[in-house]
């Protein structure tokens, strides 16, 4: 018969349960064990180890343009301009060739004069007593002197030597201007031999209003945004993989930007942003490893790897929503649908610094989007006036600077908003158009996207949210599953036909 033996509890039982709490109490008081575990998504994971400080540096902007013959070029962070959808080259005297230093005359053997791109104030843009005015110079040999010429219409030109910037930019700021029409050229001289090959710019025309002041001291063409606010948190950068062909074989990475957009329901956050920073409509394919850094102008290394010293972390998307109309044409034919969202699950998404919620939108704030009536062309000039925009993004050429421009808004074309002076650049694509903007807060109704602008002068274009199927497509990205359909590099998206 086996025996069972029974341990009864020592006597002085009390004595030992103390013990036991207070070491209990201890394990559990340290942070190993009150903070709970983080999670990600292991196929989220992967997304942020995939951009590498290499990958993330050798992104370059989407940034699309026209030219006046209304075909559709990339533009690369260099100048070069590449056919977009066809393959016809850019226009002679578009920027074909990398920039180079400013750099005095030389031995070279070029016979091309520089390159005039970017003149701000562009066509038909209002100014008033005082203005700068820029443009963008290059030339393989360098360039050696920069001027402008400014002349009242039936009145005598007076010339100018611009002063070189930065990056490409010659600029000269000029004041006592009188009212009524004014124009302006750009002559320039590069660094080739026997004394430089010269050449000018087509004539600019302009508005001097010094009576209502015209934009003077409202208008903002290019600079960094400093007032904060709610758009600081909820804009951010957009790094993506669109393919480099239509077999998917090859893929290349890209920067854009996004807003988190105030949605109203749980389990989801929605970044509205261009659609040609979500899917590919050359090559037919939506974005692949796509991750989301609200505020990285806020980080203390703005290309790393690291997403735990970005203010609010890293985010991955789950899918992308876009219209049926941006997948079926081809770039510029569907600039009218250029809008799309990025779906973010409000779990196992969050990777990096600490955040006051793994949901996105409550982490980062978001912003309300417009779909309703909103001013254009009010006919009064300034800050004050209804249609006075500001776009915001993330320019390549000012990084880790989260920039904006501002003016009052009109209309190019019958299907785009269009900012006539927004010196915006690559990589700013999506980013938010806020009409009006309360300085106070940061904050204001998105009423565009940044989209596209031409080759050889200033401005942005962006895609109208009013009477259009960008609030159906917004209802897609709120109801749409988080799953992709397929899960082929490529297919991680939803697209919507909209009446």
């Amino acid at each position: 018969m086996k025996t069972i033996e029974t341990h009864r509890a020592p006597a002085n039982f009390g004595y030992w349960f103390v013990i036991l709490v207070g070491i209990l109490t201890v394990l559990f008081s340290s942070s190993s064990m009150a903070q709970p575990v983080k999670t990600i998504d292991p196929d989220k994971a992967r997304v942020v180890e995939h951009w590498t400080p290499e990958r993330i540096t050798a992104a370059i902007p989407r940034d699309l343009a026209i030219d006046s013959r209304g075909l559709g070029y990339m533009r690369f962070p260099d100048g070069r301009l590449e056919p977009y959808g066809h393959s016809v080259a850019a226009q002679a005297g578009a920027h074909q060739d990398a920039p180079t230093p400013f750099v005095k005359p030389g031995g070279t053997t070029d016979s091309t004069p520089p390159s005039i791109t970017g003149m701000t104030p562009g066509n038909g843009a209002i100014i008033g007593d005082s203005q700068k005015f820029s443009a963008l110079v290059t030339d393989p040999s360098g360039v050696s002197s920069v001027s402008f010429k400014v002349w009242p219409d039936n009145g005598v030109a007076q010339s100018f030597r611009a002063t070189h910037t930065t990056g490409d930019e010659w600029a000269i700021t000029l004041t006592g201007f009188s009212t009524g029409p004014w124009n302006w050229q750009v002559t320039a001289k590069d660094g080739a031999a026997k004394g430089g090959n010269t050449g000018s710019s087509s004539v600019v025309n302009f508005i001097v209003d010094t009576g209502s002041g015209g934009d003077t001291g409202d208008t903002v063409t290019n600079a960094e945004w400093s007032a904060g606010g709610v758009v600081q948190n909820a804009a951010g950068r957009i790094y993506f993989e669109m393919p480099g062909n239509k077999r998917r074989t090859s893929w290349v990475g890209y920067v854009c930007s996004g807003t988190v957009a105030e949605e109203g329901i749980s389990g989801r956050s929605v970044i509205i942003t261009a659609a040609h920073c979500v899917y590919d409509d050359a090559n037919k394919a939506f974005a692949r490893n796509v991750m989301f850094i609200p505020n990285q102008a806020g980080s203390t290394a703005n290309t790393d790897l690291d997403c735990s010293n970005d203010p609010l972390g890293c985010w991955v998307p789950s899918v992308g929503v876009v219209d049926i109309n941006w997948t079926t044409r081809t770039f510029p034919d569907n600039i009218a649908w250029d809008y799309a969202y990025y779906v973010v699950s409000d779990t196992d998404a969050h990777l990096g610094a600490t955040a006051s919620s793994d949901a996105l939108d409550t982490a980062a704030g978001s912003m309300v989007v417009n779909f309703t009536t909103i001013s254009v062309n009010d006919g009064t000039a300034g800050a004050t006036s209804p249609d006075f925009t500001h776009a915001l993004g993330y320019s390549y050429n000012a990084d880790p600077n989260f920039m904006y421009c501002a003016e009052d808004m009109t209309i190019t074309g019958s299907v785009n908003w269009w900012l006539p002076n927004c010196g915006l650049s690559g990589g700013a694509s999506g980013g938010p158009w806020v009409q009006k903007m309360d300085l106070k807060t940061g904050n204001g109704p998105i009423v565009s996207v940044n989209s596209w602008g031409y080759t050889t002068s200033p401005g942005m274009a962006g895609p109208k949210l009013v009477d259009t199927s960008a609030e159906c497509v917004f209802l897609g990205a709120k109801s749409e599953s988080l799953t992709p359909v397929s899960s082929l590099d490529g297919e991680a998206g939803y697209i919507e036909t909209c009446l």
